[in-house]
Order: structure tokens, then sequence, then C-alpha cells
């Protein structure tokens, strides 16, 4: 599985189509950075099927909504099935892990408040 990730942001002030930002890639899971500042970051990925992402924990809570296909999400021992639209919290400090059973886009926003526990 390669993991392409564009940390440039996208042009400040222009409209753009949200699921046009990234392109599928053959195997691979694939990264474009919309804002990233130390409190937080935006960022849109895409799955071709049968990649996933290896199973993580992070120290914030994690917004992630389905902008096309569907995706399987692991959060501790719970399995979810999320289909274009459909937008959840990762809360902090739990594992979670993508699998793409067919292909999918997600966006995900992480914010840093400083305040977490």
């Amino acid at each position: 599985m390669k993991n392409n990730a564009d940390s440039t942001e996208l042009e400040k002030a222009k409209s753009h189509i949200i699921v046009e930002i990234i392109e599928y890639m053959p195997n691979a899971v694939v990264s474009k950075t919309i804002i990233k500042k130390s409190t937080g970051n935006i960022t849109v990925s895409s799955f071709d099927a049968g990649e996933e992402l290896a199973e993580k924990i992070s120290p914030f809570d994690t917004y992630v909504q389905i902008i096309d296909g569907a995706a399987e999400l692991n959060i501790d021992d719970n399995r979810y099935m999320l289909k274009l639209g459909d937008g959840i919290i990762i809360p902090a400090h739990t594992k979670h892990k993508f699998n793409a059973n067919e292909q999918f886009k997600m966006l995900a926003t992480i914010i840093k408040s400083g305040y977490e526990e």
C-alpha cells in the first residue's frame, strides 16, 4: 500500500468541489491537506478497494465524513459501515482502523484545542 500525502494547503478564497480534489490511485491510499494549522487540520483521502489504514490511536477527537463510496470503520471493538454522507466522531484515545471494501473518499477534521483529557 502506498500512502501519498500532499502537505500543501488548498488555495485560499477559491471555490472547489470537495470530492474532485483527490483522485483514486490503484492499490493506494492518497491524502491531500486542505488546511494544516498547529490547532488542527482538515484532510481529504481516497482509498482504493482492498486498502486499509493500520490501526492507530489519536490524542484528539477526529470527525470523518464519507464523501464518495462507503467505508468500514472499526473503533475499539465496534464496527461501523459508513455510506455516502455519513459522518462520525472518532473519540480521542481510541483504537481505530479503516477498511476499504470498495473505493471511498473521506473528509477528516481534527481540532487540537489543548484541553483534551
